[in-house]
């Protein structure tokens, strides 16, 4: 079974259990920069990416997991060994979680209001790393190219991040968990910048 489909039940199971019934599990593991800060309790800069603010927002960062995830486990395999690649991988989508959650940490830290929840963070990292792999690559739904996929998903997080103030989401975090995600990756694989830049210069085929 791949790492991509253990997060993937794993995080469901969680959030399942927190949306149906038991709320003092997201309560438990949400991301709280006040607590974090005076009650030291800094796991939960990582246990927020497993709990989620709704069964909407649970399904779309599932969707974005298992579409990304697979392909660039896969991915990570073939460039730093099978084994490694697998370790590289859940590195990256817990590092990426606790990126995502930083600068909301730091801002909020002494606001004991503001919590947030999801694995924002770490699913726009697969989005931004995928895009630096296969920019022109196609996807059956929707049916864009990953990096046009790429900027609508940002696009869209940077406006919900204005809009949304008090949904318990962290939409800060795709932006962050985005460039994190590029950081480790080009960081570990600095050759990855030619590959991407190569590909980019192709321009879109169409996928049929």
């Amino acid at each position: 079974m791949s790492i991509t489909i253990i997060i993937l039940i794993i995080t469901a199971l969680i959030s399942y259990q927190g949306l149906n019934g038991k709320p003092e599990i997201i309560e438990k593991l949400k991301h709280h920069p006040y607590r974090e800060k005076h009650n030291r309790e800094y796991y939960r800069l990582l246990s927020s990416g497993f709990v989620h603010g709704s069964f909407s927002h649970l399904a779309i960062n599932g969707f974005v997991l298992y579409m990304f995830g697979e392909q660039i486990e896969i991915f990570f395999g073939q460039v730093y060994g099978l084994n490694m690649g697998r370790v590289m991988f859940l590195a990256l989508y817990l590092t990426a979680i606790i990126a995502g959650d930083l600068a909301t940490h730091f801002k909020h830290q002494n606001n004991p209001s503001y919590s947030a929840v999801g694995a924002s963070g770490a699913t726009s990292a697969l989005v931004l790393i995928f895009c630096i792999i296969a920019p022109w690559a196609w996807f059956t739904f929707p049916p864009v190219p990953a990096i046009v996929f790429a900027i609508g998903y940002l696009a869209y997080s940077s406006w919900a991040d204005q809009t949304n103030k008090s949904d318990g989401i962290g939409h800060s975090a795709h932006l962050y968990g985005a460039l994190w995600g590029i950081v480790f990756f080009l960081a570990t694989k600095p050759e990855m910048f030619g590959l991407f830049m190569e590909r980019l210069m192709e321009g879109p085929t169409m996928p049929f």
